[in-house]
């Protein structure tokens, strides 16, 4: 049996779908930042890091240096991308409510 929707109701249904979207983008991208960016075990690997670094100073290893500092900046690199991956999917989200609300309103 065939179901027919009003234009309302499509549009409400419509709404509602983007409305959605927008509510599991945004818990999605606060879920990046908390979980990903703050994660232990970076935070932990760029502590171990500094601390070979300093030891290459000490004992004048200029290629254990050169290599922590390349690991440093590249643990960098991926927290920095975990975040900005976080703030997209809730400004994504944001904008996905903002637009579903919108889009209500005209009913």
């Amino acid at each position: 049996m065939p179901v027919s929707l009003s234009p309302d109701q499509l549009r409400l249904w419509m709404g509602a779908f983007v409305f959605l979207l927008g509510v599991i983008s945004f818990v999605s991208g606060l879920f990046v930042l908390l979980a990903r960016a703050m994660n232990r075990d970076l935070q932990r690997m760029a502590a171990h890091t500094a601390r070979l670094a300093q030891k290459g100073l000490v004992e004048e290893a200029s290629g254990l240096v050169g290599n922590t500092s390349a690991l440093v900046v590249a643990i960098t690199r991926l927290v920095q991308t975990a975040a900005g991956v976080g703030v997209f999917l809730i400004a994504l989200g944001l904008g996905l409510m903002f637009v579903a609300y919108r889009f209500l309103l005209l009913l």
